[in-house]
């Protein structure tokens, strides 16, 4: 794509011409990042996260993620969408789709989605060690 000269937006449009329904998409960072760090990375924890994902866009979220702390499931969900996962009735339907992946306890983060929230379990000298 480099080669050909095509950004980012110039593929959105392309998509979008060609009619495939994911044109808009937001970007998404790799699967493994939604599993706690020191959490081996499985085929199985990958899909329960995938799944897990798949059922809040079924549910009509838009930004979001789902971390993986083994027996917990934090969500995270764009403030602008948090009012509407805040009712009893979403909180029952998360907990019917989590409970139903295997996870024991089903949490939603208050913070709203972030991008490398992850990394807030890091060390410092973790974070910085690479660089």
């Amino acid at each position: 794509m480099l080669e050909a000269g095509l950004t980012k937006q110039g593929i959105r449009e392309l998509a979008r011409d060609a009619g495939l329904r994911i044109w808009d998409k937001p970007a998404s960072a790799c699967l493994s990042s939604r599993i706690e760090y020191g959490r081996p990375v499985t085929r199985e924890a990958l899909s329960v996260v995938e799944q897990g994902e798949d059922a809040l866009r079924t549910l009509g979220f838009n930004q979001f993620r789902v971390r993986h702390h083994g027996e917990i499931v934090r969500i995270e969900i764009a403030r602008e969408e948090l009012l509407r996962a805040l009712t009893p009735e979403m909180a029952a339907e998360f907990t019917r789709v989590f409970k139903a992946l295997g996870f024991k306890f089903v949490t939603l983060d208050m913070e709203g989605f972030r991008s490398g929230s992850m990394n807030a379990l890091l060390p410092v000298a973790e974070i910085t060690r690479s660089a």
